[in-house]
């Protein structure tokens, strides 16, 4: 991609949109809006600070709580919440990050740190603009070279 490969750690956002497993769910909701965010990270406290536990996307919402005629007023974020998550490390790269959410399917990773603590969250729009920038770089190096290619012949 460049001279130095982009890690997750570079592209990710530091400040992250959390929540418990204890929230009720329509405080997570409530929260996502305020924030307007599309997830919630599900944490829990340790001794190396914030643990991904989960995540809570707006998706999950829908198909854990009103497509099932749920009432989320009487649901916590654990009830909803997907368990299994895909998360990334800080060192891996952008192109390591892109592979691993077309393999498992999903738009939003959460990065961690050293003892799997929480640093971040990556999404797909995330990478879209990396790749943008590095897109038009190139577009940019064969515009240049063509007009060098010009001038030298004119």
């Amino acid at each position: 991609m460049s001279a130095r490969t982009l890690t997750a750690g570079d592209v990710c956002t530091r400040i992250v949109a959390i929540s418990f497993r204890s929230v009720r769910l329509a405080e997570a909701a409530q929260t996502m809006r305020d924030q307007q965010v599309g997830c919630l990270v599900v944490v829990e406290e340790s001794d190396p600070g914030r643990t991904v536990v989960g995540i809570l996307t707006d998706r999950d919402i829908v198909v854990s709580v009103l497509a099932k005629d749920q009432d989320a007023r009487y649901m916590v974020v654990s009830q909803a919440m997907t368990a299994d998550v895909v998360t990334a490390r800080e060192e891996d790269s952008v192109l390591d990050v892109l592979e691993l959410m077309r393999r498992k399917g999903v738009r939003r990773v959460p990065v961690t740190g050293p003892q799997a603590v929480l640093v971040g969250i990556v999404t797909l729009d995330d990478l879209l603009e990396v790749v943008s920038q590095e897109m038009q770089a190139l577009a940019g190096a064969i515009g240049s070279g063509r007009a060098r290619e010009r001038a030298a012949h004119a």
